[in-house]
């Protein structure tokens, strides 16, 4: 069995990723397939055709097959983690009704639940009237129950993107509890579907015969068919272990497993997540998601738009850089590292409020930047958003600890701008904690692969696979004299931001017209 790999599956939203680990977490081989995140017929919308995560999962396995055959061949198990709250309609032979409605998607359903009568008065009593029929309005399902009720109809099974690679792997309508992420009637606490009352099935009023059926992460979801091998070259019979959400993996191969410690997501959207044993809201009616550890949760307070940023800025201020980095044949973040390392601490006083995109606990929010002068140059801005962003993470793992009633010791860094130890050393400072990175930044991947060898019985215990397969590369430990300045900037400054600028917000918004 030393001899045998891994295969981990990772569907993104910009590309999809095959990975070949060993037992010991090492990554052997990775083929990467990139696609256009979304196409949009109308604006806001945001979908995309599911075939083309089936193929770019074919063509990434063939690809890996042809350069590395022997450990291709290898393969014991296979794990499939995807992108969260992604959603897809199939009929009975597993075939897409209509495009994948993605997370990205901000087109809005009519409410369904609490319009009328004392219901809706005991809503307005408790100033919730407004935040249940936001909840209510992001659902998918509802938009298509209400503008495409021929293709709700036909609906054999609504599910997850990696429901629909699991099925087409398998031929079994399964998916791990640790995937369903997003809109859904979902009882979060329990881990299971909700039942008949229960307020999700009210906001979501999805029929029960459109759920997959659900397994605990390290279940059998099924085995390779004749048609998958066919397709993908896997050998029919390799069993395909239910693995979680991205994210759920990301934080489960940083080695998270319990609340001393928490996952920074540098990525799309950033995220400060922790694994507990325990259910709490870091924010009220965002729910602790279901961890790939069986039983467990993981609290998460997410950065909208997050390292994203990092894109923004690229595009809108740094052309030279990118130029610069042609003409050496490095990546364009190379080059903007060292800008980090040509300012200081606090970015000559310009602060950044990173809310690129409405969040729950601040639906009105818009970004900003405060503190310019004329000493200020783009390399501050940009230190500034890096900041900004170390901030934002910082104020989710402080809420983090209050709900939860713990003590954070250690953060575990991961996601793509992780790739940069001074990113790294800035987000150290900000938390005045140790910052631990593993020797891949396919962490998602990993934590792929963790679940799938321990449901393989490769491993007695989760514990003793993300011992096994976690491999700490580098820690980044906390420079006192920069703790002191960003612990002043955020207690006097940043945490009073917000606060301050929200009763503008709006008045943009009317004085403009800027969108919601």
């Amino acid at each position: 069995m030393k001899d045998k790999t891994i295969l981990a599956i990772d569907c993104g939203t910009q590309s999809l990723r095959a990975i070949l680990f060993s037992l010991k977490g090492e990554l052997l081989a990775k083929v990467q397939t990139q696609y256009e995140p979304y196409f949009s017929d109308h604006p806001g919308w945001a979908e995309q055709n599911p075939e083309l995560y089936w193929d770019s999962l074919v063509n990434s396995c063939l690809k890996l097959k042809a350069s590395t055959p022997k450990l291709f061949e290898s393969v014991a198990g296979v794990g499939v983690t995807s992108q969260r709250a992604s959603m897809i309609n199939v009929d009975k032979k597993g075939k897409p009704l209509r495009p994948a409605v993605i997370w990205l998607d901000q087109r809005k359903a009519k409410p369904v639940f609490g319009q009328s009568g004392p219901l809706n008065w005991g809503l307005k009593l408790l100033k919730l009237e407004k935040k249940i029929f936001d909840i209510q309005s992001q659902g998918k399902c509802n938009w298509i129950m209400q503008n495409q009720p021929d293709i709700w109809d036909k609906t054999h099974k609504y599910m997850q993107v990696s429901g629909f690679l699991n099925y087409r792997l398998t031929h079994n309508f399964t998916d791990s509890v640790a995937s369903q992420i997003g809109h859904l009637p979902f009882d979060y606490k329990k881990q299971t579907w909700a039942k008949k009352y229960h307020l999700s099935r009210m906001l979501f009023p999805i029929e029960p015969d459109k759920f997959v059926n659900l397994v605990l992460p390290g279940e059998l979801i099924g085995e390779i068919t004749s048609e998958a091998f066919k397709a993908t070259g896997l050998k029919k019979g390799i069993p395909v272990i239910a693995c979680g959400s991205d994210k759920g993996c990301e934080t489960l191969g940083a080695g998270v497993i319990n609340q001393r410690m928490v996952s920074l997501s540098f990525g799309t959207t950033a995220t400060v997540q922790t694994t507990s044993e325990k259910y709490f809201e870091p924010i009220r009616f965002m729910p602790a998601y279901p961890a790939p550890v069986p039983g467990y949760y993981n609290p998460e307070v997410e950065i909208f738009r997050g390292f994203w940023m990092i894109t923004w800025f690229k595009n809108e201020f740094a052309h030279k850089e990118t130029e610069q980095a042609k003409k050496m044949g490095i990546g364009v973040e190379e080059v903007l590292n060292k800008r980090l390392e040509k300012t200081r601490p606090g970015a000559m006083g310009l602060v950044v409020q990173p809310y690129w995109g409405p969040g729950l606990d601040h639906p009105d929010a818009k970004g900003a930047m405060i503190g310019f002068g004329d000493v200020h140059t783009k390399d501050h801005i940009y230190r500034a958003v890096i900041e900004g962003l170390g901030f934002a993470l910082c104020e989710g793992m402080e809420r983090i600890q209050k709900k939860g009633r713990v003590k954070v010791e250690m953060a575990a860094v991961s996601g793509g701008a992780s790739q940069s130890d001074e990113i790294c050393k800035i987000t150290a400072d900000i938390f005045n904690l140790p910052m631990v990175k593993g020797s891949t930044h396919e962490t998602s991947g990993l934590g792929a692969a963790i679940i799938t060898a321990k449901g393989l019985g490769i491993y007695k215990s989760l514990d003793e696979a993300v011992t096994g397969m976690v491999q700490i590369k580098q820690t980044f430990e906390p420079d006192q004299e920069n703790v002191k300045i960003y612990q002043e900037l955020y207690s006097r400054v940043y945490a009073k931001m917000y606060k301050a600028l929200e009763p503008l917000y709006s008045q943009i918004r009317e004085i403009t017209g800027y969108p919601k």
